[in-house]
């Protein structure tokens, strides 16, 4: 054979050693007992995290919805102070009038009936944003409600009964919104029962 002929044979491609082979998807170490744990412990922690700002979210939009009805309860409670110096007012005219003052005297008679008309509709105005008065007159004495101007010697009444009211209390819903000021009895039976305090 001679050279010419050598170089026109095709020449058989030999497979390189060197070059990288495919090799089955290497795969990750399984995880260890110890990062289990941890992983575990750490998932806990987490949910105890959200559980906690979960509730904390859920207080404070609770906390928020009772300042909102706290405020449009008792909102109108300092213009509500004021307005009760019109309910005395009011209330003392009424009595200022004897009741033989009204026997014959058309003209005194439709003026007190015009004023108790007032002030019926000033207590069904307060009734309507929850204002009451303190019930005091012959209740017995009530720190919580009733502020205890004197004391009245009453033997006809029990100890710690209230026997004069100066002037009216009210409550705003579940609030005091004024004491009533009152005298208390002393020197009657002693009152059974809760314990009075009738302290001036």
């Amino acid at each position: 054979m001679t050279e010419d002929q050598t170089s026109d044979q095709p020449v058989e491609a030999v497979p390189a050693t060197d070059a990288p082979q495919p090799t089955e998807a290497v795969q990750a170490p399984a995880p260890t007992v110890d990062r289990v744990a941890e992983l575990e412990a750490e998932l806990a922690k987490l949910k105890n995290e959200v559980l906690y700002a979960k509730a904390e979210t859920e207080n404070t939009r609770r906390r928020l919805e009772q300042q909102a009805e706290d405020r449009g309860k008792y909102a109108v409670g300092n213009f509500a102070k004021d307005v009760l110096a019109v309910a005395d007012n009011v209330r003392r005219a009424l009595d200022a009038v004897p009741p033989t003052a009204r026997e014959g005297n058309d003209a005194i008679n439709g003026l007190i009936v015009g004023v108790e008309m007032t002030e019926r509709e000033l207590l069904t105005t307060f009734e309507r944003y929850g204002i009451k008065p303190v019930a005091a007159q012959g209740e017995r004495f009530d720190p919580n409600l009733h502020q205890a101007m004197m004391e009245m010697e009453d033997p006809s009444q029990p100890e710690g009964t209230v026997v004069l009211v100066m002037q009216a209390g009210y409550t705003i819903h579940d609030r005091l919104l004024r004491p009533a000021l009152v005298a208390v009895s002393k020197g009657g039976p002693k009152a059974t029962g809760a314990n009075v305090d009738t302290s001036v």
